[in-house]
C-alpha cells in the first residue's frame, strides 16, 4: 500500500469492504484467528505498521481505517461514535471474522469494547492502550489532556467548512506524542484532509467527555465499563508514563475492577507510543497473546 502524496509505502496487502454502501479500506497480514486493530482519532490504520510485524505469525491481522479516514470513503454521515460502531460492527460481519482479539487505542477502543461486551462468544482477548475505560471526572484528566482540551475549545465550536481539517491534524497530534514527527509521517496523517471536509475530526472533538459526566459518550462509556466489569475475557490493559487519556487513577480503576486482567508498562509517551515504542507494545501483545493460547490448550488436555 502506497499513501497518497508520500513516499511512504507498507508491506501489507490492502483490501477494501464494501460497508453500508461505502468503501472501507483496511490492511492485513498473516492467517489464522482475526487480530483486528482499531485506530483513534485522529489517525488511521497507518498508526499500527510498526506494531504488526510482531503479531502477524499469530492470526489475521487487520487493521481498518475508519469511515473518513485513513483511504476509506467518506460518507455522508455525521461522524458521531455510534456511526463508528455500527460501521465497524458490519465490517466485521461483513469479513465474518470470528475469535476475534481486539487491539484497541483512543476512540477505537469505544467502538471495539462495545462490539466485543455485546459479541463476547466471537472473542478471544482484548487489548487496550489509551482507552476509555470508566467514566471521567475532572480530576481523572490528565494535564496535557486538559490542556488540548482547552487549545481545542474554540474549533469545536466551528463550522465544519471553516476550519483547515489538515491544520487540524497539525495542531492535535504533536502535543500528543514524545517525538517529533517527520514530515513524510505527518503526511500520511494529514492526506485524507487535504482536500477533504474536517467533519470527522471537529465531531470527535466535539464528542469528546469534558470531565464533568453529562454527554451521550459518558453514559456509553459508563455502559461498557459496568460490562466491562463482569467481562471474563483475558484483558491486557498497555499504558505509558505520563500518559494522556490514562492515569494512575484509570490504572488503580483498571486494577481494582477488572477482571483476567494484566497491565504492562510500556515506556515514557503521552498518547501515541505505536510511533515511539512500537517494539515493546508489539512484543508485550504477542507474549500475552501466546500465554493465553498455552492457558487454553492445557484447559483442554
Amino acid at each position: 500500500m502506497t499513501y497518497e502524496g508520500s513516499s511512504v509505502s507498507l508491506p501489507y496487502a490492502s483490501a477494501y469492504a464494501s460497508v453500508y454502501g461505502s468503501k472501507m479500506h483496511y490492511i492485513e497480514e498473516g492467517t489464522g484467528d482475526a487480530i483486528l486493530f482499531l485506530h483513534g482519532i485522529p489517525t488511521s490504520c497507518y498508526i499500527w505498521r510498526n506494531v504488526i510485524p510482531h503479531l502477524a505469525g499469530l492470526g489475521h491481522c487487520i487493521a481498518p481505517d475508519l469511515p473518513g479516514f485513513g483511504h476509506s470513503d467518506k460518507p455522508d454521515i455525521a461522524y458521531s461514535i455510534f456511526d463508528y460502531i455500527k460501521y465497524i460492527n458490519k465490517f466485521i460481519e461483513t469479513l465474518k471474522l470470528k475469535n476475534i482479539t481486539f487491539v484497541m487505542h483512543g476512540w477505537g477502543s469505544l467502538i471495539g469494547l462495545d462490539y466485543a461486551l455485546n459479541h463476547e462468544k466471537n472473542c478471544k482477548g482484548l487489548v487496550f492502550y489509551e482507552s476509555f475505560l470508566h467514566s471521567l471526572h475532572g480530576t481523572d484528566l490528565s494535564l496535557p489532556f486538559q490542556e488540548q482540551l482547552s487549545t481545542l475549545q474554540e474549533c469545536e465550536n466551528s463550522p465544519d467548512d471553516t476550519i483547515d481539517a489538515a491544520l487540524l491534524i497539525d495542531k492535535i497530534l504533536p502535543p500528543q506524542i514524545m517525538r517529533q514527527l517527520s514530515d513524510v509521517e505527518m503526511d500520511c496523517y494529514r492526506h485524507p484532509f487535504v482536500k477533504g471536509s474536517s467533519k470527522p475530526i471537529l465531531q470527535y472533538l466535539r464528542e469528546l467527555p469534558k470531565g464533568n459526566g453529562n454527554s451521550h459518550i459518558d453514559t456509553l462509556i459508563a455502559d461498557c465499563s459496568s460490562k466491562l466489569s463482569h467481562c471474563q475475557l483475558p484483558k491486557l490493559m498497555l499504558y505509558s508514563v505520563p500518559g494522556f487519556i490514562t492515569s494512575i487513577a484509570t490504572i488503580i480503576w483498571a486494577k481494582e475492577n477488572l477482571p483476567n486482567l494484566e497491565i504492562i508498562d510500556i515506556g515514557e509517551e503521552l498518547h501515541l507510543a505505536q510511533e515511539t515504542h512500537p517494539e515493546v507494545m508489539g512484543e508485550a501483545i504477542s507474549a500475552w497473546m501466546q500465554a493465553i493460547e498455552q492457558t487454553h490448550g492445557a484447559k483442554h488436555l
